[in-house]
């Protein structure tokens, strides 16, 4: 045991060594699922990001004879800090070899790092927040993550587990095909007609012609209507536009549909094609030519994650949500969609578990947030 080493990222070297640790542990995973390199790269604030303007992190490597055998970033969340007063810290992009020694050490030298910037509690696995990718899979191993959603080894929990973190939220991902839409309650259709009708609700698409600022719009209502949700932080002025930025070249118009009562945006419903097999086939590498085979004929996708539902607060005792679904579907079949998956929805959110199990949807995947003590 005395071979094991565990060390602060701080070279490129290094980095690349931490991004490139899940291709050697998922060799054997037909589920898995290799992120855009790019991207992680700037998660992990190995690139700029504006998340990082204000928060901060650090990463670790865990090497056995070697061989890098696990890794994990501590991060504080400025923004959870401020809204939430209480020093509580993230943990984030773990990855471990069935070794609990250094899943010891690496959560060993997270809290250090930890308690060492004032922070008493940790929270995790979040990459690096709850608005990015974040959850445990502990049920549902057997079929490949949907775009933006984690994967990991079922020995995962474990590991974590026996470093004194326990559940703090469970997050679901309701799955369906698109025929089984049609076995809907009727008492749905009736609502949402009801809904439209007494309060003037209308649908739209979202406008191409102002692509960038309606992005920013979606961004903007997905900021103000998540106010009471768990957990939640609001993105900051410089991520709404990164994000914007980021998403321009994935967003399919005709899937992200905009509610307005009298011309005012009032909730939306936001959708990305499951880009994760092309994502696959251009192993995580957007250059030289990748990113042109992740945008070639984004019809051919047939399945897509439905990511957010969005309305501000308050129009949210309304149906808003319903009526924007209800829209949705003529579209899904125009497109020729097959496969959705609603992730994710947190368990203490009942109105829409309640919702998508009326309309048939099954819970595929269960994903876990822990929390323990620095």
């Amino acid at each position: 045991m005395s071979d094991l080493t565990v060390r602060p990222v701080e070279t490129r070297a290094e980095q690349k060594r931490f991004v490139r640790l899940p291709w050697r542990i998922y060799r054997d995973d037909p589920c898995w699922m290799p992120p855009l390199v790019m991207s992680q790269e700037e998660l992990l604030g190995f690139r700029p990001c504006p998340f990082y303007d204000a928060s901060k992190s650090r990463s670790f490597l865990a090497a056995r004879g070697g061989v890098d055998v696990g890794r994990i970033t501590a991060i504080v969340n400025a923004g959870h800090v401020e809204r939430y007063g209480e020093p509580r810290g993230f943990f984030g992009f773990f990855e471990c070899d069935d070794d609990e020694a250094a899943a010891r050490a690496l959560f060993g030298a997270a809290r250090e790092w930890l308690a060492g910037e004032g922070m008493t509690a940790v929270r995790g696995p979040a990459n690096p927040s709850l608005n990015y990718e974040c959850g445990l899979l502990i049920e549902g191993f057997d079929t490949p993550p949907f775009f933006m959603m984690t994967h990991n080894k079922p020995y995962y929990s474990t590991l974590v587990e026996a470093q004194g973190l326990r559940k703090v939220e469970d997050m679901y991902a309701f799955w369906g095909r698109l025929e089984m839409l049609e076995t809907i309650d009727s008492k749905l259709g009736v609502m949402v007609e009801g809904v439209k009708e007494r309060f003037g609700v209308s649908v739209r698409p979202l406008d191409r012609r102002r692509f960038d600022e309606e992005v920013r719009m979606f961004l903007d209502i997905y900021n103000s209507s998540l106010g009471g949700t768990w957990g939640f932080v609001p993105l900051s002025p410089g991520e709404v536009r990164h994000m914007a930025a980021s998403l321009k070249h994935l967003i399919v118009p005709e899937l992200a549909l905009v509610a307005e009562v009298d011309g005012k945006p009032i909730g939306t419903v936001f959708c990305l094609l499951d880009y994760n097999p092309r994502i696959k086939a251009i192993d995580g590498r957007l250059l030289p030519f990748g990113f042109l085979r992740l945008l070639w004929n984004k019809k051919g996708i047939k399945r897509m994650r439905a990511i957010s539902t969005n309305v501000v607060p308050e129009y949210q005792a309304w149906g808003v949500g319903l009526v924007l679904h209800a829209a949705l579907v003529p579209r899904l079949y125009a497109w020729g969609m097959q496969e959705v998956e609603f992730s994710w929805v947190l368990e203490s959110n009942h109105l829409s578990k309640r919702t998508l199990e009326r309309g048939g949807a099954l819970v595929t995947k269960k994903y876990r947030m822990y929390d323990g003590a620095v």
